[in-house]
């Protein structure tokens, strides 16, 4: 529980310290070649960004709130550059470090959360590439093309100018991968770390900021405390009742198939992602849908990471979805003309989703080579 507020004050800095550019510059360099190279672009910052800072909204606004105006002056369509950022933007949640997970950890009886930071970076790696693939075919119909290559020296400066904030994952997931640090120890690294680059290397912020970006982690913090405390009281009354094993035999009396059983448990989550925050529906729906899962041969890690991908479908999915309105408002165009470009987004991300659900090798081949 401690990693949680450490982890969100280390995002809070990152996301007022002025790494946008840097991260927009660099993700330009990766896949400023490639056709559509605008779009490109915005997944690959989207997906650094959200890493980094941890949220998904800070992704959209940070990201899209200068990548979709260039898309526009360079004529694509508007509707499809907002689609491309609010699709985009949740890879966040799955990349490490990731709030997400560690609740989950909490929920599901101390799942290793360096299991669940690797499995989930392969998750979320797997949803920005689909997305560059489809938007590399838009691209080609539509003549979209890419920028040209940029000199050797050109390269070296952006990369060194975005190495230090890059450096945070590599501090983060390669601490708690070696053993040389806990969760908990990782989050403080990360705050004392993103204090540095915001205060010290790139003297974005001044330290007077200091003061707001701890009231603006308190709130944050507060809020998840008291989702968690009422959780714990939540799960006493469902294992009391029998809850859990109530909708255990529900499920299993329609099917025993584990792919029929998977289905049904998508199919649930993504239905509960169109109405619910991540956080509430992680500490609610974990204790009931984890012994399912396990029932039929599903790993801990394995289902966390699909319960987190579904949930973060659903943050850009109607008629709830925070992450499809904040990305409509950043791109400024009505919030029908977003849904409408998301089509085929949304194919996409469920057959990723079933990918990732039906071949567990998929996700779970980096934690296992690791020895998770």
């Amino acid at each position: 529980l401690l990693a949680v507020p450490f982890f969100i004050l280390s995002g809070v800095i990152m996301n007022s310290g002025g790494i946008a550019v840097r991260l927009v510059d660099f993700a330009k360099l990766l896949a400023g070649r490639v056709p559509g190279s605008l779009a490109q672009t915005n997944i690959a910052g989207n997906m650094l960004f959200g890493a980094i800072s941890g949220s998904a909204i800070a992704a959209s606004t940070s990201i899209g709130g200068v990548m979709v105006p260039m898309q526009k002056r360079e004529g694509y369509d508007p509707g499809f550059a907002a689609a491309v950022n609010i699709a985009s933007a949740p890879t966040g949640m799955l990349i490490p470090p990731s709030t997400a997970f560690i609740i989950y950890s909490l929920v599901a009886g101390g799942t290793s959360i360096a299991a669940l930071f690797l499995a989930g970076a392969v998750a979320g790696v797997l949803w920005g590439l689909g997305l560059m693939v489809l938007t590399g075919i838009v691209a080609r119909r539509r003549g979209w093309r890419g920028d040209a290559r940029p000199s050797l020296r050109d390269a070296a400066q952006v990369t060194w100018r975005a190495l230090p904030s890059l450096m945070l994952m590599v501090l983060i997931i390669g601490g708690i991968m070696l053993g040389i640090v806990t969760a908990v120890e990782a989050s403080g690294i990360a705050v004392i770390y993103t204090m540095l680059l915001a205060f010290v290397i790139h003297r974005t912020v001044p330290v007077r900021a200091l003061p707001g970006f701890l009231i603006e982690t308190v709130q944050m913090t507060g809020t998840i405390m008291l989702l968690l405390a009422a959780s714990a009281a939540l799960s006493f009354a469902m294992a009391f009742t029998g809850i859990p094993a109530a909708v255990s035999a529900l499920i299993l009396a329609i099917s025993e198939n584990p792919v029929i059983v998977l289905l049904i448990i998508n199919i649930l989550l993504l239905v509960v992602g169109c109405f619910m925050d991540m956080g509430p529906a992680i500490l609610i729906f974990t204790p009931i849908l984890l012994p399912i899962a396990q029932k039929v041969g599903m790993d801990p890690v394995h289902f966390g990471v699909v319960l987190v991908f579904n949930l973060a479908i659903g943050t850009i999915t109607p008629p709830v979805g925070t992450g499809l309105f904040v990305g409509a408002g950043v791109a400024r165009v009505r919030v029908e003309t977003a849904i409408r470009a998301l089509g085929p987004f949304y194919l996409l991300l469920i057959a990723v989703l079933l990918l990732v659900t039906y071949v567990p090798a998929v996700v779970m081949w980096l934690p296992r080579l690791a020895g998770l």
